[in-house]
């Protein structure tokens, strides 16, 4: 007997994807991050927008001048950084004629197109700006450069003193009241710091811990972790380098992943142009979706308390000129 109407619908593709996807993914996703490997994360948020109270003025203390002397009283203030949740979406599309091949782990396939998609697009809008929603703040290199925390590499003779030297990257974070626990890197700088050696010649960029996943080796600047993003986040024409205290940078996420299965519907660009018809070009597409947003607070310290200065990140650039 014929049989005209029998269809695949997202019930039959849906079991492809394992039940514990969003925190396998969600989990990828952070330790494909650099930011989000490297910066603290805050409780999830229960609405679109966290308010984060953070000092804007000290207390003072006073000695009392003898045993009746006044003990004096002292001004706090306080202001108000927000957090704004944002959404963050990427579409898989994969032909049907690969569905049909029941022997074809697809799961494996797509997980790391995904996962590298999400950590780029968070690196990007964290330390670029780019493509970043209205609401979020500047990029970290944008304010770096706005602040005068940035060195041109070569500036101080040689890469050692560039980095860690006075008057260098580090330095210039210290110097606003920070203490430097993470870089993240361009591939390219790399294969210079292998070369440098303190004082007493030992290397200052060596690998630390060897993970478990993989065997790969967690690589350290002074005892500090240093990430190399492999998900072209970086763009190592415009730094080399991003030092700072990363428990500065906060981040916080509103809504874990979704993913959702169709079938059926047209996908197209920002200028309403079909780019593809899933019926019609016999595809499927798996769309994920979480909500997150992100801060740097930057509170006021005893080292320097102007806000117009003090910033937690350094950057080094490239000698573009050369």
């Amino acid at each position: 007997m014929s049989n005209f109407s029998d269809t695949i619908d997202r019930g039959d593709v849906a079991p492809l994807i394992p039940e514990d996807a969003t925190k396998e993914i969600l989990g990828a996703a952070a330790e494909q991050s650099a930011v989000m490997t490297l910066a603290r994360r805050l409780p999830d948020m229960s609405r679109a927008q966290r308010r984060l109270p953070v000092w804007s003025s000290l207390p003072h203390a006073y000695f009392v001048n003898g045993d009746t002397g006044l003990k004096q009283t002292t001004d706090a203030r306080w202001r108000n950084v927000f957090i704004n949740a944002e959404e963050l979406a990427v579409i898989v599309v994969i032909p049907d004629n690969v569905l049909d091949d029941v022997d074809y782990d697809l799961w494996s396939e797509m997980k790391p197109g995904i996962v590298e998609a999400l950590g780029q697009a968070v690196d990007q809008a964290v330390l670029y700006g780019i493509n970043a929603p209205d609401l979020w703040p500047e990029g970290v290199v944008e304010v770096a450069e706005q602040q005068g925390h940035v060195l041109t590499i070569g500036t101080n003779g040689d890469l050692y003193d560039d980095i860690l030297g006075e008057g260098g990257t580090l330095s210039m974070v210290e110097e606003d009241g920070y203490m430097v626990n993470g870089h993240i890197a361009a591939i390219s700088l790399r294969a210079k710091m292998r070369g440098l050696r303190d004082t007493d010649g030992q290397p200052v960029f060596r690998a630390g811990k060897v993970s478990t996943e993989g065997g790969r080796a967690n690589y350290e600047l002074d005892g500090e972790p240093v990430q190399f993003p492999r998900n072209g986040a970086i763009d190592p024409a415009r730094s080399l380098l991003i030092s700072g205290d990363f428990n500065q940078l906060v981040y916080a996420i509103r809504k874990d992943i979704t993913y959702s299965v169709h079938t059926d519907g047209v996908i197209t660009d920002a200028g309403g142009n079909i780019l593809l018809n899933l019926m019609q070009q016999d595809s499927t597409a798996l769309r994920c979706v979480f909500r997150l947003g992100w801060a740097l607070p930057n509170p006021i310290n005893r080292v320097n308390e102007d806000d117009a200065t003090r910033f937690p990140f350094a950057v080094l650039e490239p000698d573009n000129a050369s």
